[in-house]
């Protein structure tokens, strides 16, 4: 089975090409395509020099719609989604891998160690836990977590919400589709805001998210590719 690694990124020009370096290091992995939703900076070309296929937006449409193009450009059967700034934490990847590749679990999402320092005050995260939790009746450790291994064929029972609710809700969807969630430890760590006025503002707009992602699970359409979504973007060559 191909696996292939979606890196959704927007203005991640510092980080990108770090982080697919790592990627290329695991034998598993035999395709990297990286989304760029609009970046103002290098970003696109700094993956593409880095040895990514490259799709970019020509604006910034939201994490949400960049999974939606990632998905009608990947070509493997196993999808693993990274976020931009992982660097090293890529090598962690197989862990997240090898339980799907066994028929151990349908999804597996990644649960990060504790941050460092103080961040927010978990209120963003507790909705999220509190939401799938009523709506699916699933304990999530990790509501939040972008790094996620799955086989494609789930990308059909998966209604995207746009920003930030987009985890949330693929969990939300998988679990009313039937599949089976694992979440595994890893070694991995985000870009950490802190208590600044940044990262409220950052968890501000997760919450926003995440709501408006809870309340469209109550219809639970499925996810279709829009049609008019090829003007949306520009794609490269690459690994």
């Amino acid at each position: 089975m191909k696996t292939g690694v979606v890196v959704p990124a927007y203005n991640e020009a510092e980080s990108i090409a770090e982080t697919i370096r790592y990627i290329r290091m695991l034998p598993e992995v035999d395709e990297i395509l990286v989304v760029d939703d609009g970046s103002s900076d290098k970003t696109a070309s700094e993956a593409i020099r880095a040895g990514a296929r490259v799709v970019w937006h020509q604006q910034n449409f939201g994490k949400g719609q960049a999974l939606k193009t990632a998905f009608q450009s990947i070509q493997s059967e196993m999808v693993v989604l990274l976020d931009a700034d992982i660097k090293e934490g890529a090598l962690e990847l197989r862990k997240l891998i090898d339980p799907v590749l066994r028929g151990d679990a349908d999804m597996t999402i990644a649960a990060f160690p504790p941050a460092v320092g103080k961040q927010g005050f978990g209120i963003v995260k507790g909705v999220a836990k509190w939401g799938i939790y009523r709506t699916t009746g699933f304990s999530a450790h990790a509501p939040l977590s972008g790094q996620r291994a799955f086989r494609k064929e789930l990308i059909q029972h998966l209604n995207l919400a746009d920003g930030y609710g987009v985890e949330v809700a693929m969990t939300i969807d998988a679990l009313r589709a039937g599949y089976r969630l694992l979440e595994v430890p890893v070694h991995m760590k985000n870009r950490e805001y802190g208590r600044t006025w940044k990262g409220f503002c950052h968890r501000g707009r997760q919450f926003v998210h995440i709501l408006r992602a809870l309340l469209e699970r109550g219809n639970d359409p499925y996810w279709e590719v829009p049609e008019d979504s090829s003007t949306r973007m520009k794609e490269s060559d690459g690994i």
